[in-house]
């Protein structure tokens, strides 16, 4: 069975989801941000899998369902960090993001019997998961993040592997992407956060 890893920032005003700010206030944005967590953890939870572990910068909170390994982020930039949480794996292991409340079970149930590698782009450039049947720090390591390039980048990190492309998603960046992406999963904690961050006056 499979790792399931998530990385994530503890959901602080300031700390994260800044680039909503503005419209939103960066309490307003912690609040979307952990709503956002909350539901990845949800799906994560409801998906089989071998080990459920947070790779979390900060302090686990209320938001934190039962069943997951919680390790703190290594120091370094996001490649050094996504390299060390796949390190820290001894067998197939699928790594996503805090930023993609959108996702399902489904998507998270991936089987490496005939690939080697998942891949799911990010419609910003980026790529929203990434799954190992070996995990190798070094196919992360030295791949720029945070720019247009690098989902782009980082598949090509793969080129010697089968890989096996998971569907495109986006990731909550700007007040824009959070509407799709509430209208994506109108059920969840997210959707629920931003309508009622709308009804008190947004």
């Amino acid at each position: 069975m499979t790792t399931l890893l998530v990385i994530a920032k503890e959901p602080r005003p300031g700390r994260v989801k800044t680039r909503l700010t503005p419209p939103f206030t960066p309490e307003e944005a912690a609040a979307l941000a952990e709503a956002s967590l909350a539901d990845t953890l949800d799906v994560v939870a409801r998906t089989p899998a071998r080990r459920r572990v947070l790779v979390l910068e900060g302090a686990p909170g209320p938001w934190l369902p039962p069943g997951f390994d919680v390790v703190r982020q290594c120091a370094g930039g996001l490649d050094e960090r996504l390299a060390a949480a796949f390190a820290g794996c001894d067998g197939p292991a699928l790594l996503i993001g805090m930023d993609t409340p959108q996702v399902t079970p489904e998507l998270l149930t991936v089987d490496f019997a005939d690939c080697e590698a998942y891949f799911g782009p990010a419609e910003d450039g980026g790529f929203w998961a990434l799954g190992l049947a070996r995990p190798d720090p070094s196919l992360l390591r030295g791949v720029p993040m945070s720019t247009p390039r690098t989902g782009a980048a980082q598949r090509a990190r793969l080129s010697g592997l089968r890989v096996r492309q998971l569907p495109p998603l986006r990731d909550v960046d700007t007040a824009y992407d959070a509407e799709l992406v509430a209208k994506a999963a109108p059920g969840g904690r997210f959707a629920a956060e931003l309508e009622r961050l709308a009804g008190a006056g947004r």
